[in-house]
């Protein structure tokens, strides 16, 4: 396919920014396993209030960046800012089912969830989006579903942290492809709506002699860190969410849960049975069919053009 000069660039920088967002979250479960003493609901505060602290700044410090008033006239907006309210729910549950798994051990199955998201994405752009499913699309959607039936019948329970986790994410691809607000004016007010609740959190837990943050130096330095390590993939990710069509950023959200499995396997050495492979050879046959149907759809468009 042939792109106007504009167009062309546009769909570089969106390429580019999903790429950054979906490396720095494959390489995220490092940074919760240094931080592993301090518990799930904690380390979510800490990510949301560091993150509006370090939005804050860069909204007020950085020309171009955003600005307080933009961010104020979307704030009188009662149903974008619903929508941005419920954009941050699914962030704030999806990070605290992640995190959990990791400190429970099962990130091989949250990185399961991810590679299952694309799929999700692709189904999600066809129920709201309009965006017509091919035939061997709506084939891979059915591989995928039979590897995660795999995997129930293999374990005898749902896979709800897969689940859980491809469903939060994909809703908020879409959801926040479809609000008319700009990258970092929104994830601001996704985090200024949820810091009440994170700072009550903190506040408790200092209450009662739980809170790990001031206890060691090395917990004083990571632990704001989580704000930067939080807004900037997702500022990258909005901006790629923007420019490009909803199935291709399915398509480049691979690369996030193959380093997520990487480290599972060959750094957090989590098991990693017959059974379990059989069912990520299911979801990653699902993938190959998506991935070349999307290469033989736009080979197609290119002679047409």
């Amino acid at each position: 396919m042939t792109y106007a000069p504009d167009a062309a660039a546009e769909l570089r920088r969106g390429t580019l920014a999903a790429l950054a967002a979906f490396s720095i979250w494959g390489l995220m479960p490092l940074y919760f396993r240094a931080v592993g003493e301090v518990p799930p609901f904690e380390i979510v505060a800490h990510r949301v209030l560091w993150s509006l602290v370090f939005l804050a700044a860069l909204i007020a410090l950085v020309p171009g960046a955003g600005r307080f008033s933009a961010i104020g006239a979307v704030l009188r907006q009662p149903r974008l800012t619903a929508l941005l309210a419920l954009t941050a729910s699914l962030t704030g549950s999806n990070w605290l089912v992640f995190v959990w798994s990791i400190d429970a051990g099962r990130l091989i199955e949250a990185s399961l969830g991810y590679f299952i998201n694309p799929l999700v994405s692709v189904l999600l752009g066809r129920l709201f989006l309009g965006e017509r499913l091919r035939p061997l699309q709506t084939l891979a959607v059915g591989i995928a579903a039979a590897g995660v039936c795999w995997r129930i019948w293999q374990v005898g329970t749902l896979p709800w942290i897969a689940l859980f986790l491809a469903a939060t994410f994909g809703l908020y691809g879409l959801l926040r492809k479809r609000a008319p607000v700009d990258p970092i004016g929104g994830l601001f007010i996704e985090t200024l709506v949820t810091a009440p609740i994170a700072l009550l959190w903190l506040a408790w837990l200092d209450m009662h002699g739980e809170l790990r943050f001031g206890s060691t130096l090395h917990l004083d330095l990571l632990l704001p860190l989580a704000g930067i390590l939080t807004a900037i993939p997702l500022m990258l990710f909005a901006v790629g969410a923007r420019r490009l069509p909803l199935a291709t950023l399915g398509f480049l959200q691979y690369l996030a849960p193959s380093l997520n499995f990487l480290i599972a396997i060959m750094l957090f050495r989590e098991p990693f049975d017959h059974g379990q492979l059989i069912g990520f050879l299911m979801i990653w046959t699902a993938l190959a069919i998506y991935s070349a149907d999307m290469l033989r759809h736009a080979a197609g468009q290119r002679r047409t053009q």
